[in-house]
């Protein structure tokens, strides 16, 4: 999740300082940055076993937009919230949504091609391709370190393709995990160039209203149509992914970027894939390797780099603009 779209909820969603000191402050915000990493690596788990219900892919993913979106509507309705846009925002917001629904589609289609933890691995690198899509079109200055993360995430990426056993993962799964990574590095982009001066509430309340339509048009136009959860426990599955990595994973992300800056908040968010991997090992017994390992601990070392240089890039802007 980009940090400047949490810094911007931080200011918009209408939180105020509460009586408590520094320390606990900073404790709340690790804590808070944690766990919205951990509940956005929880993905897996709902869609799997999902998955293993017989649900399809476009169904999963209906329920998931369109009970947060549900969710959202009623706490607007609390907050008296309205839903006035103008033309241009609510173009930007559809830009949005489709760029949303096609990062969505294309990582949850990965998990039928390739081990979950794996493509949540894979889609961590979104970051670095932000870094390398603004230096190309935005002219923002290359460093050593931009390249050099680059280089770490390709490194990283082909050794999780390649595996230990020599034998390569799916070259689709790779390249729809891929495509979810630049759509969502493209949404980031999209969400810090645009002025919307809007709380991150009615910003999710019309991304999410595009994605469950859009999943509406997918499964007409897949054939698959949509089904209802089978079972109870299915049931429970979507309610999960509606509430737990969307939610939940929204809010606390909110209240770290409050607390600790956006800048330990990205970095913790290394937890996220790890979470992924770590569900994928031992809930569904995907494999795991040194290699594998290797290629996941380069692609967060690239993030991290990508990360701490553009907290160094504002704080030297920050510094001249006070001389």
């Amino acid at each position: 999740m980009s940090s400047a779209r949490t810094a911007r909820w931080a200011a918009t969603a209408g939180l105020t300082d509460n009586p408590i000191d520094a320390l606990n402050r900073k404790l709340i915000g690790i804590l808070c940055a944690v766990g919205a990493a951990v509940c956005y690596g929880t993905n897996p788990l709902g869609a799997l076993n999902l998955y293993a219900e017989g649900m399809n892919t476009p169904s999963v993913l209906f329920y998931r937009f369109g009970l947060a979106w549900i969710i959202i509507a009623v706490v607007m309705a609390f907050r008296k919230e309205g839903l006035r846009v103008t033309k241009r925002e609510f173009l930007t917001l559809s830009a949005l949504g489709l760029l949303f629904i096609v990062s969505s589609l294309t990582l949850y289609l990965s998990f039928h091609h390739m081990p979950a933890g794996v493509a949540s691995t894979i889609l961590f690198t979104y970051p670095v391709m932000t870094a390398a899509i603004m230096a190309i079109f935005f002219r923002e200055r290359i460093t050593g370190g931009t390249v050099l993360s680059i280089l770490l995430s390709l490194v990283g990426v082909v050794l999780l393709y390649w595996g230990d056993s020599g034998g390569a993962l799916s070259l689709t799964g790779v390249a729809l995990v891929l495509v979810s990574a630049l759509t969502y590095a493209l949404y980031i982009i999209v969400v810090d160039k645009s002025p919307l001066p809007m709380s991150g509430f009615k910003v999710n309340f019309y991304v999410l209203a595009w994605c469950a339509l859009g999943m509406v048009f997918y499964a007409l136009l897949s054939g698959q149509g949509l089904m209802l959860p089978p079972t109870p426990t299915a049931w429970v599955w979507v309610s999960w992914l509606a509430v737990v990595p969307a939610i939940m994973a929204l809010v606390m992300m909110v209240y770290a970027a409050k607390y600790i800056g956006s800048t330990p908040t990205a970095i913790l968010g290394a937890l996220e894939p790890l979470t992924a991997v770590l569900i994928g090992v031992f809930v569904f017994s995907e494999p795991f390797s040194l290699r594998l390992a290797a290629g996941i601990a380069l692609i967060l070392a690239a993030v991290t780099l990508v990360v701490l240089a553009k907290a160094r890039r504002h704080g030297d802007k920050e510094g001249r603009l006070s001389e």
